[in-house]
């Protein structure tokens, strides 16, 4: 039997930690903005360009929780489907009046 270094594995990859610092920043600015939009109509683009409609229903430090009303995401039966959403993904939020 052989036996175990107490050594830590060497990460594959690590974040700079000046990238990381700035989506922290990023993080807490749109957790901010998230929370007034709470209950309103927003369009969101995320950064690979993807557009979606709905009203924001939740959000943390981490999530959008955005109530689209689109079926195609749950299956025909589902209505008011929540989608989630990541912040450090979101691109654009407009507020739809």
């Amino acid at each position: 039997m052989q036996a175990r270094t107490t050594e830590s594995p060497a990460p594959i990859y690590k974040a700079d930690s000046h990238w990381a610092e700035q989506i922290r920043k990023t993080r807490q600015k749109l957790a901010g903005v998230c929370g007034q939009c709470m209950n309103r109509s927003v369009r969101v683009q995320t950064i690979d360009g993807r557009t979606y409609e709905g009203v924001v229903v939740g959000s943390d430090q981490t999530y959008l929780h955005l109530m689209t009303g689109d079926a195609r995401f749950f299956g025909p039966y589902a209505s008011n489907a929540i989608l989630t959403l990541v912040l450090f993904e979101l691109l654009v939020i407009t507020l739809l009046i």
